[in-house]
């Protein structure tokens, strides 16, 4: 799993699918390339002092690392950005929120053949 640190990267995944919880917002990206997952992460400066910034982005930092890349989609990018409540929310709440996100996420990914498209 990799990092996601170019500006043009958020950016492409800003435009794919996103799902909101109360510590932390999931956006995701399926990408052409056979390259691996790719995780970014961001904390605005309204979530409180650089401290405060840091210590959420460690905090989801560790949620990804825990559940791991079997979890996430190949081929894809994500993007997690924090909000405030991920500092004092219960670490295994916020694990459960991002398997949620996650699942309501490839459910929005997911769309069902057409007619044409079946084989016979």
């Amino acid at each position: 799993m990799d990092r996601l640190r170019q500006r043009a990267d958020f950016l492409a995944v800003a435009e794919g699918a996103g799902a909101s919880t109360a510590g932390f917002i999931v956006q995701s990206r399926r990408r052409d390339d056979k390259g691996p997952i790719r995780v970014g992460f961001t904390v605005t400066r309204k979530n409180g002092t650089a401290t405060e910034r840091n210590r959420i982005r460690r905090r989801l930092r560790e949620l990804v690392r825990q559940l791991g890349a079997v979890s996430l989609r190949p081929h894809s990018d994500y993007v997690l950005i924090g909000r405030r409540a991920a500092l004092t929310r219960d670490f295994s709440r916020l694990l459960e929120d991002l398997r949620q996100a996650l699942h309501r996420l490839d459910r929005q990914s997911w769309k069902p053949p057409e007619a044409n498209d079946r084989p016979e």
